[in-house]
């Protein structure tokens, strides 16, 4: 099942568990998620889904692309989608309009591969970072079907470090 969050511009939230940030309202032209079950304790991160509503009558057959961008539990919901997200799954604008005022569909979702083109993978510094007590990356554009679960840095030269 899905439902769908609201905000004034129907882009994602840049509180996300995720940590994105604001790339998380925007990526993906905020066609973002929140997720509970697919969370997995953060892994989850970034992954893709397309999702299909089962109305025939209102529901596009080729459904919405979502990027993971947050944690998210709702009444039996395996997705919490931003409003521009959960938009994309009617056939037009009527039928979008019908499908916000069920609140919650039933879905199917598969997993797809993320497509950012230009890009393999990203690892940004995060905005909380604190020189010199903490340190935090955050992994953007991770094409394909990958989860990723660590992060391993290391310093070339252990005698100097400047995080600016």
């Amino acid at each position: 099942r899905a439902t769908y969050y609201g905000s004034p511009d129907c882009y994602g939230t840049p509180r996300g568990a995720c940590g994105f940030g604001e790339y998380g309202r925007t990526v993906n032209d905020g066609s973002v998620a929140g997720v509970s079950k697919l969370w997995k304790n953060g892994s989850g991160c970034g992954a893709c889904y397309q999702v299909r509503c089962k109305i025939p009558q209102y529901c596009d057959e080729n459904g919405a692309t979502v990027v993971v961008t947050d944690y998210g539990e709702g009444d039996r919901t395996d997705f919490i989608m931003s409003s521009r997200g959960y938009s994309k799954l009617g056939r037009n604008a009527d039928a979008s309009a019908e499908l916000f005022k069920y609140g919650v569909v039933d879905i199917e979702y598969k997993r797809v591969p993320c497509m950012y083109s230009g890009y393999n993978i990203v690892a940004q510094v995060h905005e909380h970072s604190k020189k010199p007590d903490y340190f935090a990356v955050v992994v953007l554009y991770v094409n394909g079907m990958y989860d990723v679960n660590a992060v391993e840095m290391w310093q070339v030269d252990p005698m100097s470090m400047s995080v600016q």
